[in-house]
């Protein structure tokens, strides 16, 4: 299983569909990203697609030399787009293809607007999901049953677990089994020995990953840079040079970047000063000697691959050494090692010295700050001697803002033990305690990397048989009874890129078995925060919905719904909102089963 393969393909195949020719490439915002993510501009450009374009620029001009593939989202506002394109068709043809399902009504809307008969295909081509890595997808789109098409796209038909402490898990999956028995002529795959298995859990289950800092060089990137359809802004850099203040890491075509995705920061450090000089031996000399035609050919053959190493060196010599700059500033060594302690040690009267000491160091930022002591409250939640109110009032002197500090509360409703239904922190049972015994014994590998998510504990489990039904039930009568194969993770409420390491690890110990997971998005610690600031959205909407459903209609619900997102937009940021809308479409809340809630 390969969710960036499966959306190449897909790609791949509407650019040959069309025939040959010049073409141009006609998406949305959504779909960009999608098609960036995995194929870069000049790939693109040698299948003889020569232009792109967004199908709501007001600016296009007439190309009728060219044809149209459109690569689009069935939205209202795309549809309604692709109308009036084709009643003013600026290409010779179209060929149209959607990520996901278009209704009947809006296909004959388009057919009716096809006055000059310049469309030659309309097909669903299921690749409504960002493929971040081979292994890992994010739906990061705004829209229901998003992983539904990637089963599509996988050409799976899944039996489905889910996690019952969690009704979003519950709901989410009956949804996906209700959409695959009513859709179930596209699920007529070939069947294999052993069915493919969706599993889907909850990010409540495990607040604690997201909020650890990382240090390999993907979660690194991701958690002080920032991520985005492998974007980094470096336009805040010190000293940044015009031609790095964006720049793109992409395993599929950087070699350097696909080698180290999941190596730790000291290791990326050497095979940088290896990289530089690999490139030093390779650099043409200032007065190199072209004095014959051998001479030039040899020079201009190996330019351009002199010149694609001389950006790659640049390119990372400047991630890294900006990733090095904001770990000595905000002594990120110290921070990880005390997050590691109250992550996987269980001494109280040391971490909470060493959450204070941090505390009082004017040079910890306001995030580090919070995270601190959300890990302690999280770890140390029903400790006798928790001095957890003492943490807050330090978090008050330091000047963190009010809503950071309300934070650390909500994140314990959010992901506290009263919620979780694994056992996250503590082991209970005598075997649970004999493998943490033996863990300490062998020791670790590197005192920043000491956790491991609840992820693999439940992977491990699942693939030796091991996973409780009690708590990760099947959906309908039918169970595995052979070791899963396929499986794929898909956690409401985001993964994160210490998860994504754990199922690349799987994926390479464990011949015979195929891991992809996903979520909602990827989180960082800002994202986290956000996420978060979202939980207190969701549970005021709940409790207003709970209670004014049994007097509203369908029609007045959904009024309510845009009234309360505009009313809390004073409350919560724009990504919050964003995660609340996408959740509440991918969990099916409405006015008839809010009273399940």
């Amino acid at each position: 299983m390969n969710v960036t393969l499966a959306v190449k393909q897909y790609i791949s195949k509407m650019i040959e569909s069309s025939g040959p020719g010049m073409k141009v490439l006609l998406m949305d915002k959504e779909t960009t990203s999608i098609v960036s993510v995995v194929y870069t501009q000049s790939e693109i450009l040698q299948k003889e697609v020569y232009l792109f374009e967004r199908i709501d620029s007001q600016n296009r001009d007439n190309m009728k030399h060219l044809k149209a593939i459109c690569f689009l989202r069935p939205t209202k506002e795309n549809v309604e787009h692709l109308i009036q394109e084709l009643r003013r068709p600026k290409y010779s043809v179209y060929f149209i293809y959607f990520s996901n399902v278009i209704s009947k009504s809006e296909i004959k809307a388009l057919a009716e607007a096809d006055e000059q008969e310049v469309v030659a295909e309309v097909q669903e081509f299921y690749g409504d999901f960002i493929a971040v890595n081979p292994h890992l997808f994010s739906l990061n789109l705004q829209g229901a049953h998003c992983e539904f098409f990637l089963l599509l796209a996988l050409k799976k038909c899944p039996m489905i677990r889910y996690q019952l402490s969690s009704d979003m898990s519950k709901r989410l999956a009956e949804s996906v089994k209700q959409i695959i028995t009513k859709e179930y002529e596209l699920f007529d795959f070939r069947k294999t020995e052993v069915p493919p298995l969706l599993l889907i859990l909850d990010r409540s289950d495990d607040a604690i990953t997201p909020l650890l800092n990382q240090w390999t060089y993907q979660a690194m990137v991701h958690e002080l840079l920032g991520l985005n359809n492998n974007r980094i802004d470096l336009s805040r850099v010190p000293g940044i040079s015009k031609d790095l203040r964006e720049v793109v890491l992409s395993a599929e075509n950087d070699e350097f970047y696909a080698n180290n995705l999941y190596l730790n920061f000291g290791e990326i450090g050497t095979n940088i000063k290896n990289l530089m000089e690999d490139f030093q031996k390779k650099k043409p000399k200032d007065k190199q000697k072209l004095e014959s035609i051998s001479d030039m050919k040899a020079f201009v053959d190996n330019y351009p691959q002199f010149k694609k190493m001389s950006g790659t060196v640049s390119k990372h010599v400047t991630v890294v050494g900006e990733l090095s700059r904001l770990v000595s500033e905000r002594q990120l060594m110290e921070v990880s090692e005390v997050e590691q302690e109250l992550a996987c040690q269980n001494d109280h009267s040391s971490a909470q010295q060493n959450v204070r000491r941090l505390l009082q160091n004017p040079r910890l930022s306001e995030t580090d700050a919070v995270r601190l002591v959300m890990l302690y409250a999280l770890r140390y939640e029903k400790h006798s001697s928790s001095i957890l109110p003492s943490l807050m009032e330090e978090l008050s002197r330091k000047g963190v803002s009010e809503r950071h500090r309300k934070m650390v509360q909500s994140v314990v409703e959010y992901g506290g033990k009263r919620v979780r239904g694994s056992e996250l922190i503590a082991p209970t049972d005598a075997v649970a305690i004999t493998k943490q015994f033996f863990k300490g014994l062998k020791g670790v590998e590197n005192v920043y990397t000491q956790h491991q998510p609840l992820l693999h504990d439940t992977l491990d489990q699942l693939i030796k048989g091991r996973l409780k039904d009690s708590q990760f039930p099947y959906l309908g009568p039918s169970s595995l009874r052979d070791r899963p194969q396929d499986i794929i993770v898909f956690i409401i409420g985001g993964a994160t890129y210490e998860e994504a390491l754990t199922v690349y690890n799987l994926n390479r110990t464990m011949p015979g078995v195929r891991i992809v997971l996903g979520g909602t998005a990827i989180h960082n610690t800002k994202r986290d925060l956000n996420f978060i600031g979202y939980w207190i959205t969701y549970l005021i909407f709940i409790l207003c919905t709970h209670y004014y459903s049994k007097v509203w209609g369908q029609q007045d619900f959904d009024f309510f719904f845009f009234f309360f997102l505009k009313e809390i937009n004073a409350f919560v940021n724009e990504d919050a909102l964003y995660l609340f809308k996408s959740d509440r479409d991918l969990c099916n809340i409405n006015v008839c089963d809010t009273n399940s809630v």
